[in-house]
């Protein structure tokens, strides 16, 4: 039973792979829209112009430090107040953009149904966020518990982090950071409440930590709780600097 998330995992990665494979074959890769699957043109690229604007980056009006989405897009990033008085323990945030829209929908449906279809564009979007000025010396994505690692199948967070660890030649460490307690799911609860059901529920490997720069993955920034724990968590296990890395800012 040990076993079955990771050979299911697997599974699913093989057959989305096989069917890409089959479609370039078959001379359709370039044909259909990664995210909406409708047709392209020849010399279009991987995404229709509908979904190209709808998954296009966030460029601006956000907090660097916390991801705070600002009302107009278009003012340059900037500390928001709460930042300023009490800055994250991170040191830098990335993320593509907010969760809405079609990005939502590709994230919900791969995170709770299984959904390997997608999971390329959400890998390649997810990379393409990640610009730093010191290239981290591991990935540490956000571990399950083994519980809810068993209903799932598959780790999101593990498995968003593949192509940057394949083009970034970071190395990807899924037992750099363990969750060692069971914990309430926290979209059930309020802020105060996530960070208090979310404390000492982790643990770090120290000999895998101590000494290094930690980019810690996750698909979702909310309230930032669990995230502010790992790091906390990471710290104390020794790492340098931790650097937080997120496809979406709800």
């Amino acid at each position: 039973m040990k076993l079955w998330p990771r050979v299911t995992a697997g599974r699913l990665r093989r057959l989305a792979t096989l069917a890409g494979n089959v479609s370039r074959n078959a001379g359709l890769a370039e044909a259909r829209c990664l995210s909406c699957r409708t047709m392209l043109r020849a010399d279009a690229g991987s995404l229709c112009p509908a979904c190209e604007r709808e998954l296009a980056p966030r460029r601006g009006g956000y907090c660097p430090s916390c991801g705070r989405l600002y009302e107009r897009e278009a003012e340059p990033p900037h500390l928001c107040r709460d930042c300023r008085e009490e800055p994250m323990p991170w040191s830098r945030l990335h993320f593509h953009g907010g969760h809405e829209g079609r990005l939502r929908e590709l994230l919900l449906a791969f995170k709770f149904e299984g959904s390997f279809a997608h999971a390329g564009l959400l890998q390649e979007l997810l990379a393409r966020a990640y610009a730093p000025e010191l290239p981290a010396e591991l990935i540490a994505p956000v571990p399950l518990h083994f519980r809810r690692l068993l209903r799932r199948g598959f780790n999101q967070s593990l498995e968003l982090s593949r192509l940057l660890c394949r083009i970034s030649g970071i190395p990807l460490v899924p037992t750099a950071l363990r969750r060692i307690r069971r914990t309430r799911p926290q979209t059930t609860l309020d802020k105060a409440q996530r960070q208090q059901n979310i404390e000492g529920a982790f643990r770090a490997d120290e000999m895998l930590v101590a000494g290094k720069r930690v980019l810690l993955v996750d698909d979702v920034l909310t309230t930032g709780a669990t995230l502010r724990e790992c790091v906390r968590t990471l710290r104390a296990g020794g790492a340098t600097d931790v650097e937080v890395l997120v496809l979406t800012k709800a």
